[in-house]
């Protein structure tokens, strides 16, 4: 089996065995995808429009399950816990898709907290820790607005950091920098490249090749279904 970020003396925080995925009985998106992902490891997700790369990621979020093979996540297989564990699962992950799922009632700032206050963390804790991420990621002057007032790249730096504020042990972000401009998409690469640091094993799909090129990172591509690991040189 391919190791990506290895450390022999840890067990993954992800790992595919044989893993296809199929919807309704059709042609394979994923075939036979074999592979252990740990943490403190970065990983650039490519491949052509189509390939799967948006299906690879829901299936470790599970909101998907494969149609053969094993997904375990900190090694426990996820077909065998209960909706209770998944949900406990799937506090330790950040995610950022591209359709952004903010709550339109909740302001900005109530948005970004929110994992915090599932997480029972105290109220000024929440604030702090929410406004301090916004201010990262350019959205300072934003606490109060709703997510109808934003435009699709200040939604998208919302979803974000509502992603990252838990310090998630994974986060998977599907093309997160594609609506925003090149010195934003940079700020929130360094932000990724932070939780990285800290520990997170770290899943970006994107398209864009300047950062492909300039980040060298490992690489996780699709091509027609197969999943090929490149390493970083």
């Amino acid at each position: 089996m391919p190791k990506v970020g290895t450390n022999s003396a840890e067990e993954p925080v992800i790992s595919l065995e044989g893993v296809s995925l199929s919807y309704n009985g059709g042609a394979n998106v994923l075939k036979n995808v074999s592979l252990s992902l740990y943490k403190k490891s970065f990983h650039f997700l490519t491949g052509v429009s189509g390939a799967g790369k948006t299906s690879f990621l829901r299936l470790l979020y599970m909101g998907l399950k494969p149609s053969s093979g094993t997904v375990k996540l900190f090694g426990q297989d996820v077909s065998t816990i209960s909706r209770e564990e998944v949900y406990k699962f799937r506090q330790r992950i950040g995610i950022v898709f591209q359709d952004f799922n903010l709550l339109s009632h909740l302001t900005v700032l109530q948005n970004v907290a929110l994992p915090l206050k599932v997480a029972g963390e105290s109220a000024l804790k929440r604030e702090h820790q929410a406004k301090e991420i916004l201010d990262w990621v350019g959205l300072g002057n934003c606490f109060n607005a709703l997510p109808d007032t934003l435009s699709g790249g200040q939604k998208q730096r919302v979803a974000i950091a509502r992603a990252v504020i838990t310090r998630p042990d994974i986060l998977l972000a599907d093309e997160p920098t594609g609506n925003v401009d090149d010195k934003i998409a940079d700020k929130l690469m360094k932000l990724f490249y932070g939780m990285h640091n800290m520990g997170t094993c770290v899943i970006v799909a994107t398209h864009y090749r300047q950062f492909i090129d300039t980040f060298h990172y490992d690489r996780i591509s699709i091509d027609r279904g197969h999943v090929i690991k490149k390493d970083r040189k």
